[in-house]
C-alpha cells in the first residue's frame, strides 16, 4: 500500500481551516452599535448604563491604552431563524491569539447583570428571545508581551502609553450556530491531535487517518452543514475505541491562572476575575460535570466587593460543588522572600476566608507559577490544616530536570507534605493530544503510580476553560491511544494519588527554580516596602497587644486590612519585581501609606503605655537594650577594642581585624563592601533572569574620596551617570561593621553587587528562610549546585569554618551569591556578595532608576550572632519620652527559641496568641514567661484552632514552629 499520509494530512488541514471552521456559523445579521468611552478609570455598571452613547459601527477604531469603552449592542433575530440556536459573535479587533493579553470584555444585560466574558478564543454571547440588548465593557488593554517579546515599551504605564486607539471593531453580528458543524470540527481536532502523537508505525495512527479521509470524502465542501453528520458517522468508530487498560490516568481540573497583577495593574485583575468567573459559572450551567479550581482568596474578595452578581454566582456554584476553592492562601504569593510570619498569614487569611465565606476547608496549597518554593513551606502547610501541595513551575528549570512528579516534600523541620508536579508541564492546558501524550510520556512514577493532574483553561491573563475544552474532555475520556481523562476536583485526585502511592519518594529541602533568579533583586523599592511592612506589622501588633492588656482598644480591623494589603503585594509578580511600571509605581505608594498607618498605630499604642514624664525610654519588641553609640574614626581607622577597621585614603576597606581572636577577617588584597558592576543582559525574561555569563564582565567601583565624620567614614564612587555613597560605622562593643549605602542609580542593563571577600573556607552557606535557615553547598561539584549561582536569603547569610564564622545581614536585600576560590598562598577565600540593584528594560523600561538607600552589615561571630544581628537591623528599638518603661510581653529563657509574633486572637476573645520557633537548628527546651496573668495555655494551628493543652514549658525540634494561645485571667 502506498504511503499517502502526508497528502491526506494536508487535505485535512486545509479542509478544517478553510471550510469547516468558517461553517460553524451560518446566516448572519448585523447588530446596531453605540459606544460610550469612559473619560478615565473604569466605572461601575450602573454609571455605564446611564451614560450617553454615540453611534458606532464595525471598522471603528477604539481603545486607547488602558482605556474603557462601553458598547451597546442591539438587534432583532430574524423570524426565519425561529428554532435555530442564535449567538452574538464579536471580534473586538483581537491582534493576538492568546486570551488575557490584550483587549477583552464583559457583557451585561440591560439590568446590569454580567453574562460572560469576551476574549479572542471565546467570542460568543448566548441569545434568548428575538430582541437582543447587551452592554459590553471593553478594556483597551495593550499587548505588552507581544510577538517580539522583551522589547522595551512605554505601554506598561498609563502615563506613558499614549492615547492612540489600539483596536478596531471587526465583527459584531447575530449568527446561526450550527452545532453539527461544531461537533464535527471538534471530532476532527481531537483525532488530528491524537494522531500527531502516535508513532508512524502504530496501526491506530493509520486507522485514524483513513477514517478522517473517509469523512472528508462524504463531506460536501459546498454544503458543510448538510453533510456534517455524515462525516461524523465515519469518525464514530475510531472515537468509540476505548483506551488501553494500563493507560495513564489524567485528572483534569478546570483552571484559569489569573496573575493578581503582572502585565496589567491590580484594578484590571478585578475585571479579569469578573470576566473569567462569569465564563466558568455559565459553563457550569451547560456542563454539570465541569469542575473549576480557583485559588487566591483576594480575588474572591474583590468579587464580593466590586461584582456582587458574580459573587452570588460563585457562591451558588461553590455550594453545588462545581466551583472549587483551592490554594488556602490570600494570593499565590512568592515563597522565597516573604518573611516567616507573612508566609503564615498568607495561609491564615486565605483559609479563613474560604471557611467564613463557604464553609470550605481547603486542603490543597496551589502554587503553579511561583518562582521556587521555600523549604519552610511543608511545616506551614501542615500547621494550616492542609495536606497537599501542587506546583508546575519547576518544569522551567534551565539545567536539571526535576526527578519526580509525585513525591513527599520534606521541609527544614522534617515535616513532609504529599506533593504533585504535573508532568503535562503547563497550567494552561487545552487537553490537546500533544499535552495528554506529554503528561503520560514524562510521568516519572509509572512503575508504582498511574495518575497525574492536568489543569486546563486559558490562564495567566484569565479566561478559563471553554465549551470546546469540555467537549474535548468528553471525547478523550476513554480513547484508544490516549490517557484516560476524568474531570474532577483536585481533592479527588490527591486522595487517590496518595492512596495509590503512599511510599512516594522524598525530596528534602527547597524546590529551587533554576530560572528567574533576578526576582530576588529587581524593583528594589518594592522589596524594601515589603520588608519594612512586615516588621512594622510585627511592632504594631506587639504594642497594640500590650496597650490592649492595659485597657486600650485593639485595632483588629485596621491590622486585618493592612495585613491583607501587604499579603496582596507578595503576589508572585509584584514582590519579585516582574510587573509593569504601573504596578510598581502603585506598590511604592501603597507601601508608603501602609508604613504611615502602621507607624500611627504603633505610636497610639506606645502613647497609651509610656505614661506622663520626660524620661528617655526604650520600646523594643526584641527585649534588648538601647543601641550603643558609634565610635569616631581616627584617620580612617575605626577601633572599638573588639574590631579594628582600616579604610584607606580613597575609601577602600583594607582590613577588618578581629582583635579578640587576633585574626584578619579579609583575605590578602580583599576589600570589604566593594561595589561591583556587571553587564546584565539575560537571554530572555529581562526582569526575571540573571544568566551566569553576567560574571564575564565586572568592574570594581573604586571610591574616589573618603571623609571622616564624628561617627563614621563616608566614601563616594562615581560611575557612568550614577553616584554611590557609603557610610561605614562601628558601634562601641560590637563585632559588626555597619554600612549605609545610598545610590543615585542611572544605569541601564547593569547589575550592582556588594562584595565581602572573607579569609575562611566555608563548606556551606547558611541563609535565613522563614522560621529557620537553609544550608547550601558552596562547591559546584554537580550541575545542581552550579545552578544555584544566585540564592535567596532573608535577614542574614552566614559562612564559616569550625570555630569561626562571619555573616552579612541586611535590611531589605534578598539576592545573594557565595563563591569559593583557592589563593596562591594556599588559603581559601569565600566571597559573599549582595545583589542590590538591576536595570532591566522589560517590562518596566525605568526599572530601579533613581535614588535608593540600603543598610547591611558585616558581623563577625557564630550563627546565633548572625540571627540576632539580622533581627536587630530590621527591628531597631524606639526611643520615646515618658515615665513607664514597658515590660516584655513574652520572654523565653533560651535564645534558640525566638518569639516571632504576639497578638490578640482573631476571634476577638481577648486571648493572647504567641508564635515561637526554634531558630538555631537543634532541639531546644524553653520556659515561656509573660507579663500578663493567664489561666490556660493551648497549642493551636496557624488559624488559632486548638490542637492540645500546653504549658509554659516547651520542647521544640529543630526549626519547629509552635503557636500558643493564652487565655487571660
Amino acid at each position: 500500500m502506498h504511503d499517502e499520509r502526508a497528502l491526506l494530512e494536508e487535505r485535512l488541514n486545509r479542509t478544517l481551516k478553510e471550510r469547516i471552521r468558517p461553517a460553524v456559523y451560518g446566516e448572519t445579521a448585523p447588530l446596531e452599535l453605540a459606544v460610550w468611552t469612559v473619560p478615565d478609570e473604569p466605572v461601575p455598571v450602573a454609571e455605564a448604563l446611564a451614560a450617553q452613547y454615540e453611534p458606532a459601527s464595525v471598522g471603528d477604531a477604539w481603545g486607547a491604552p488602558w482605556s474603557t469603552s462601553w458598547f451597546r449592542l442591539t438587534g432583532t433575530v430574524p423570524e426565519s431563524w425561529r428554532g435555530e440556536q442564535v449567538e452574538v459573535v464579536l471580534d473586538l479587533g483581537f491582534t493576538h491569539p492568546g486570551p488575557g493579553f490584550q483587549s477583552e470584555g464583559l457583557a451585561y444585560t440591560a439590568d446590569g447583570v454580567p453574562v460572560k466574558g469576551i476574549e479572542p478564543r471565546n467570542t460568543h454571547l448566548p441569545v434568548d428571545g428575538r430582541e437582543v440588548l447587551f452592554y459590553l465593557e471593553a478594556a483597551g488593554n495593550p499587548t505588552i508581551l507581544d510577538f517580539h517579546p522583551f522589547l522595551p515599551t512605554p505601554l506598561g504605564d498609563k502615563r506613558t502609553a499614549g492615547t492612540e486607539p489600539l483596536y478596531k471593531i471587526l465583527r459584531a453580528e447575530l449568527a446561526v450556530f450550527r452545532p453539527q458543524v461544531w461537533h464535527l470540527m471538534l471530532d476532527i481536532e481531537v483525532l488530528q491531535s491524537l494522531m500527531g502523537e502516535l508513532p508512524g508505525h502504530d496501526p491506530r495512527r493509520h486507522k485514524v487517518l483513513h477514517a478522517l479521509d473517509r469523512a472528508m470524502d462524504v463531506l460536501d465542501l459546498n454544503e458543510v452543514a448538510a453533510t456534517a453528520d455524515l462525516a461524523r458517522a465515519e469518525l464514530a468508530g475510531v472515537l468509540a475505541l476505548p483506551a488501553n487498560a494500563s493507560a495513564h490516568k489524567v485528572s483534569a481540573i478546570g483552571h484559569a491562572h489569573i496573575d493578581s497583577a503582572w502585565l496589567w495593574p491590580l484594578r484590571e485583575t478585578v475585571r479579569k476575575c469578573a470576566r473569567t468567573f462569569s465564563n466558568v459559572t455559565k459553563l457550569m450551567d451547560d456542563y454539570p460535570d465541569f469542575y473549576f479550581a480557583c485559588s487566591q482568596a483576594q480575588q474572591y474578595a474583590w468579587m464580593k466587593e466590586h461584582h456582587p452578581h458574580v459573587w452570588d454566582r460563585v457562591r451558588e456554584k461553590v455550594r453545588g460543588g462545581q466551583f472549587v476553592p483551592v490554594g488556602g492562601m490570600w494570593v499565590e504569593s512568592d515563597t522565597n522572600m516573604p518573611g516567616g510570619e507573612a508566609m503564615a498569614r498568607q495561609l491564615v487569611h486565605g483559609k479563613r476566608f474560604f471557611l467564613d465565606s463557604f464553609g470550605v476547608e481547603t486542603e490543597e496549597v496551589w502554587l503553579p507559577d511561583s518562582f521556587g518554593y521555600s523549604a519552610a513551606l511543608p511545616q506551614l502547610i501542615k500547621l494550616s490544616g492542609s495536606r497537599w501541595f501542587l506546583t508546575q513551575k519547576l518544569s522551567w528549570n534551565q539545567v536539571n530536570r526535576f526527578p519526580h512528579h509525585t513525591f513527599w516534600w520534606e521541609g527544614i523541620d522534617g515535616t513532609r507534605i504529599f506533593t504533585h508536579f504535573p508532568p503535562v508541564d503547563t497550567y494552561n492546558s487545552s487537553l490537546s493530544g500533544e499535552e495528554l501524550a506529554r503528561a503520560s510520556r514524562q510521568f516519572a512514577e509509572h512503575a508504582k503510580a498511574s495518575r497525574s493532574l492536568v489543569p486546563f483553561g486559558y490562564g495567566d491573563g484569565g479566561g478559563g476553560p471553554t465549551r470546546e475544552m469540555m467537549e474535548t474532555a468528553h471525547r478523550v475520556a476513554n480513547l484508544e491511544g490516549s490517557p484516560t481523562v476524568r474531570v474532577e476536583p483536585p481533592r479527588d485526585f490527591f486522595q487517590a494519588a496518595q492512596d495509590e502511592y503512599p511510599d512516594a519518594p522524598v525530596w528534602a529541602g527547597e524546590l529551587y527554580l533554576e530560572k528567574h533568579r533576578a526576582t530576588y533583586t529587581t524593583q528594589a523599592k518594592t522589596k524594601q516596602g515589603n520588608r519594612r511592612s512586615e516588621h512594622l506589622l510585627r511592632e504594631a501588633e506587639h504594642w497594640s497587644t500590650a496597650a490592649a492588656l492595659a485597657g486600650a482598644e485593639y485595632p483588629y480591623d485596621d491590622l486585618d486590612r493592612l495585613w491583607k494589603t501587604v499579603l496582596l503585594h507578595q503576589f508572585h509578580d509584584i514582590l519579585p519585581g516582574s510587573s509593569i511600571a504601573w504596578v510598581h509605581r502603585e506598590a511604592e505608594a501603597t507601601y508608603a501609606r501602609v508604613a504611615s498607618e502602621l507607624e500611627a498605630l504603633t505610636a497610639r499604642a506606645v502613647d497609651a503605655l509610656k505614661g506622663e514624664g520626660d524620661d528617655e525610654l526604650t520600646f523594643d519588641v526584641l527585649g534588648g537594650d538601647a543601641p550603643r553609640p558609634f565610635v569616631a574614626p581616627a584617620d580612617g581607622v575605626l577601633d572599638n577594642g573588639r574590631l579594628r577597621v582600616t579604610i584607606d585614603a580613597d575609601g577602600i576597606v583594607l582590613s577588618v581585624l578581629d582583635l579578640e581572636e587576633g585574626r584578619e577577617v579579609l583575605p590578602p588584597h580583599g576589600f570589604a563592601g566593594m561595589p561591583q558592576l556587571h553587564r546584565d543582559n539575560p537571554n530572555q525574561w529581562d526582569a526575571w533572569d540573571i544568566d551566569p555569563f553576567y560574571r564575564n564582565w565586572k568592574a570594581d567601583l573604586i571610591p574616589s574620596e573618603r571623609v571622616d565624620t564624628s561617627d563614621g567614614v563616608v566614601v563616594r564612587a562615581e560611575f557612568g551617570d550614577s553616584v554611590l555613597t557609603q557610610t561605614i560605622r562601628l558601634r562601641e562593643g560590637a563585632k559588626q561593621v555597619d554600612f549605609t549605602t545610598e545610590v543615585d542609580w542611572q544605569e541601564r542593563e547593569k547589575l550592582l553587587k556588594i562584595a565581602f571577600p572573607l579569609d575562611l573556607r566555608a563548606e556551606v552557606s547558611t541563609a535565613e528562610t522563614q522560621f529557620g535557615h537553609l544550608h547550601r553547598p558552596v562547591h559546584t561539584n554537580t550541575s545542581w549546585e552550579a545552578a544555584k549561582f544566585e540564592i535567596c536569603a532573608h535577614r542574614f547569610l552566614h559562612v564559616g569554618e569550625p570555630g569561626y564564622g562571619v555573616a552579612v545581614v541586611n535590611d531589605s536585600t534578598y539576592g545573594h551569591e557565595v563563591t569559593r576560590t583557592t589563593r596562591e598562598d594556599g588559603g581559601t577565600t569565600t566571597t559573599v556578595r549582595l545583589s542590590l540593584l538591576r536595570a532591566p528594560r522589560f517590562p518596566d523600561p525605568e526599572t530601579d532608576q533613581g535614588e535608593h538607600r540600603f543598610r547591611y552589615a558585616l558581623v563577625v561571630g557564630d550563627l546565633p550572632a548572625a540571627i540576632d544581628a539580622g533581627y536587630r537591623i530590621n527591628l531597631p528599638p524606639r526611643s520615646v519620652r515618658g515615665s513607664a518603661a514597658p515590660h516584655p510581653l513574652v520572654r523565653t529563657d533560651n535564645p534558640a527559641v525566638r518569639v516571632e509574633a504576639v497578638k490578640l486572637a482573631d476571634d476577638r476573645s481577648g486571648d493572647v496568641v504567641v508564635r515561637l520557633y526554634e531558630a538555631h537548628g537543634g532541639r531546644a527546651r524553653a520556659s515561656i514567661s509573660t507579663s500578663f496573668p493567664h489561666q490556660r495555655i493551648q497549642e493551636t494551628d496557624l488559624l488559632e484552632r486548638p490542637l492540645a493543652d500546653a504549658s509554659a514549658e516547651v520542647v521544640l525540634r529543630p526549626f519547629q514552629v509552635i503557636t500558643l494561645r493564652f487565655t487571660r485571667c
